[in-house]
């Protein structure tokens, strides 16, 4: 059996990619502050994006448990998902996580948590999903090809 079957060999945490873009941005806004000013309905526009990012979250989380297999990116699959919001994106975790970093940057009221965002991505393009694409691919074979082919990777 190959190696990739037993399970993706995910470089980092996907919500530490995320936390430390955050982290990062909202410590360099205390030392340097390159900030902007956010309306009510701004704010209020945000959180209404937190709760559409978590409501994606949870739908995911639940369509996963629901074919009883695992969100953990360090464990095997141990089926192809492809229903509820698999239907529309091959990554809604990972969409929904960076619409949550997008309204925390707003909430924030700063900048700098925007620049790390390219990086945000690429780490979570390479270092995570490129490895669980690899384990899906090894583990599903045409079946994953497939559906790669049907649903897009991010929207």
């Amino acid at each position: 059996m190959n190696d990739l079957t037993k399970r993706p060999r995910t470089l980092m945490p996907p919500p530490l990619v995320y936390a430390a873009g955050l982290g990062i941005g909202w410590w360099l806004q205390r030392v340097w502050p390159l900030g902007f000013e956010v309306s009510y309905l701004g704010r209020q526009l945000a959180w209404a994006a937190v709760g559409f990012g978590l409501a994606i979250m949870l739908w995911a989380a639940w369509t996963i448990w629901r074919h009883r297999t695992t969100v953990n990116p360090y464990k095997a699959a141990v089926t192809l998902v492809t229903c509820g919001p698999f239907a529309y994106t091959r990554n809604p975790i990972y969409v929904a996580d960076m619409l949550v970093y997008l309204a925390a940057t707003v909430l924030m009221g700063s900048v700098w948590p925007l620049c790390f965002v390219p990086a945000v991505w690429a780490i979570m393009r390479y270092a995570v999903i490129a490895h669980e694409e690899a384990h899906l691919t090894a583990k599903f074979g045409q079946a994953y090809v497939d559906y790669c082919a049907r649903v897009r990777r991010w929207m």
